[in-house]
């Protein structure tokens, strides 16, 4: 069985977690390379990936310890352990911010629940640069990541992003584009608003922008390549139900044989109107 993380009175070490470039490796900052100086351990997703970078800013003498989707959670209690006796962990991941859609998260809780201090470099995120410049409302958004591949959890998590009133941001892969792109456009409509962004910071960084419609066709044939991120706006705010709308409603159930208050609190929770309201509208019924 394994042993719970343990807890310490007195911390000297410490986690961070430094932002990497998304492609451009000028991208990195001046702290970031200070705390991967300062690191005693550095904590990667591929020891080759992550030597390259490390190499360009100097910094090739550091231990490393491989942290990703397969070891991630068995690895927590040696990065807790680490920091329990004053070592300064980094965290980094392939590129762009540790924990968002990338490995992190887990580290973070375990060394947060054992009384560890946990702190950060921001930097680079595909995201954020994505929603910048994608011409859409970039004031309120919801991140989603990668969507599901396949089954019930996709079909939901497409119905949620239909819905949302806020700009979505997701990410995907190349293989996989036009079937998101055209599940996107079976839940939304034809007519959405997207912004597509490819090869961010890179010399062939690309942002088409257009609805979704148009970006099944465009993205039909080829072999894109690269990480893709999908910026989608909002759904526009459903019109709130007319008088008259609710009116033909309650006629419909109270002929169906319904009471006029269930037929009230059956219309309200339908349209999400306010059930007194909408009982008051039964008053006015011949």
């Amino acid at each position: 069985m394994r042993r719970a993380i343990g807890r310490w009175s007195r911390v000297s070490g410490k986690l961070v977690l430094i932002a990497t470039p998304i492609g451009n490796l000028a991208d990195i900052t001046s702290r970031a390379i200070d705390a991967l100086r300062e690191a005693d351990v550095i904590c990667c997703e591929d020891t080759r990936h992550s030597s390259k970078l490390l190499q360009h800013i100097g910094v090739a003498d550091k231990p490393l310890l491989v942290v990703n989707e397969h070891t991630e959670y068995d690895i927590r209690e040696k990065i807790v352990d680490l920091v329990s006796k004053g070592k300064a962990v980094a965290l980094i991941t392939d590129a762009g911010s540790p924990g968002i859609s990338d490995p992190g998260e887990r580290i973070v809780r375990a060394v947060i629940d054992a009384g560890g201090v946990v702190s950060a470099t921001p930097g680079p995120s595909a995201a954020i640069m994505a929603v910048t410049i994608s011409g859409l409302p970039a004031g309120r958004f919801v991140f989603e990541g990668f969507l599901p591949r396949s089954g019930v959890e996709r079909k939901e998590r497409l119905e949620a992003v239909a819905g949302e009133e806020r700009t979505t941001i997701l990410y995907e892969a190349p293989h996989r584009l036009h079937k998101t792109l055209t599940d996107l456009e079976t839940m939304c409509g034809p007519h959405r608003a997207v912004a597509i962004a490819a090869e961010l910071t890179k010399i062939h960084e690309e942002v088409w922008r257009g609805n979704l419609h148009d970006a099944v066709k465009r993205y039909a044939d080829g072999d894109p390549r690269g990480e893709f991120v999908l910026v989608l706006a909002g759904a526009t705010p459903a019109a709130p139900p007319t008088d008259d709308e609710l009116i033909t409603a309650l006629r419909a159930e109270i002929s169906a044989g319904v009471s006029r208050k269930d037929a009230a609190s059956r219309v309200s929770a339908r349209f999400g109107v306010s059930k007194r309201h909408v009982y008051e509208l039964t008053l006015t019924l011949g």
